[in-house]
């Protein structure tokens, strides 16, 4: 059987996509969205068993999350004043902690990714997360709280899933197998070292390259952590390590089987001083932030969350050949679609 991941990379998946009439009746989307329904079942199962509560955030605000790899932030027009549409909550779920020590929400964000984005099998210009953070958490903290809820949540959908996965041809046995054993954790200067090894040109100071990702990803036989990428790569909130200075205390997940990084995360800044010094150093104007700071000024908990992508998530889980098969009316970058 063929399929998309037997094509070439530089064939826009948008090519491929058929139209919502045709792809809503396939029985494989049907299985795909049930076993993405199981997903969130779980998650919400796990994150409120340990004591979470959920919250509905905004989609629209006068400032979102600036470190999103690229991608532009949409505008829009809201009664005069240029807002955005959400490109992560991360600022939202710091100020959430005033009310609530342990929070999630599952939302919709919107990222205008580069063009040639549309080809990588792993973005959508519109997209859902479980995002999650807790006070007074640390990074080892969020990595086993993401641990436990990707096992949750894959083993739900193996308990509950059994016809879909048939479907798909996906083996619940070999899912299990995925996430029977703790996640290992890997260091941001090893997997820069072993990618060159390889042959692979990474630049140690940055993030690792999306194909770089999908390399380490062919290569794993289990989701795994990179952690400490360095100052400079990401966002002003992610909070640099005291014993390691010039690295953060941040973290990805990378799945297995070239699907690439699942979700991002890290211990958070919550010091004005030293938030006001990250913004300067990573280009941002904090007068851009105003409500945000006036929130930190008064005080918040320092914490630690993450961010999971649902469509990646199921991607992963389904087995799917591209992240646009994990939604209903898939949004790719360049593309004009219902």
């Amino acid at each position: 059987m063929t399929t998309q991941m037997d094509r070439p990379l530089s064939v826009p998946a948008a090519d491929l996509i058929p139209p919502p009439r045709l792809r809503l009746s396939d029985p494989r989307t049907r299985a795909t969205l049930r076993i993405q329904q199981t997903l969130v079942a779980g998650a919400r199962e796990f994150l409120r068993g340990g004591g979470a509560v959920e919250m509905l955030h905004p989609i629209i605000g006068p400032v979102t999350d600036p470190g999103s790899r690229g991608a532009k932030q949409a505008d829009i027009d809201f009664y005069g004043h240029k807002y955005k549409l959400m490109t992560s909550a991360i600022l939202y779920k710091q100020a959430s902690l005033l009310a609530f020590d342990r929070m999630f929400l599952i939302a919709p964000n919107v990222r205008l990714e580069p063009i040639e984005t549309s080809s990588t099998r792993r973005h959508l210009a519109e997209f859902r997360q479980i995002d999650v953070e807790v006070a007074l958490a640390t990074r080892d903290d969020a990595m086993d709280l993401v641990e436990g809820l990707v096992r949750h949540a894959v083993t739900a959908v193996v308990n509950e899933c059994a016809e879909d996965l048939a479907v798909l041809e996906r083996d619940p046995g070999k899912l299990l197998a995925f996430v029977a054993e703790p996640f290992a954790r890997i260091p941001h200067t090893e997997v820069v070292d072993k990618l060159r090894a390889g042959g692979y040109p990474q630049a140690a100071g940055t993030e690792i390259e999306w194909e770089a990702e999908e390399l380490i990803s062919r290569d794993a036989d289990a989701p795994f952590f990179i952690v400490g990428y360095p100052k400079g790569s990401r966002g002003f909130y992610d909070k640099e390590s005291p014993q390691e200075p010039g690295t953060l205390l941040n973290f990805d997940l990378i799945a297995p089987e070239s699907c690439g990084e699942l979700c991002s995360g890290s211990e958070r800044e919550s010091e004005y001083a030293k938030i006001i010094t990250r913004m300067r150093e990573t280009g941002e104007n904090p007068s851009k932030y105003a409500w945000y700071l006036d929130v930190v000024r008064n005080g918040i908990p320092g914490s630690a969350g993450f961010g999971i992508g649902l469509e990646r998530l199921t991607r992963w889980v389904a087995g799917l050949d591209s992240v646009w098969q994990a939604t209903a009316f898939p949004k790719l970058a360049g593309v004009v679609s219902p």
